[in-house]
């Protein structure tokens, strides 16, 4: 119980750093008619991990629902993994 939860917060956090770049990309006209169906795509397939997991938790299958929130938890903590190296080690990009 104690992964999942763990999970679906660092899962929650992951979308609503999502949502505030789609938001911001709104507001300042980088989400445009062109990209609107890949930044569409992506925020619904997050609601899916985010719902599917609730549902399969709600009915008792605490692995699978695991499982499916770690699709969206292990990528999202590798990059935030990578942007803490950025700021320890301040790599040169030249």
């Amino acid at each position: 119980m104690l992964l999942f939860r763990v999970l679906f917060g660092f899962d929650s956090l992951v979308a609503l750093v999502a949502l505030y770049f789609f938001v911001a990309g709104l507001i300042d006209g980088s989400v445009s008619s062109f990209n609107i169906l890949l930044w569409l795509a992506m925020l619904c397939g997050i609601g899916i991990v985010l719902g599917g997991s609730m549902l399969l938790n709600g009915k008792g299958h605490r692995g699978p629902a695991s499982a499916l929130l770690s699709v969206l938890a292990f990528p999202g903590f590798c990059f935030a993994l990578f942007l803490l190296l950025v700021l320890i080690l301040q790599p040169r990009w030249n």
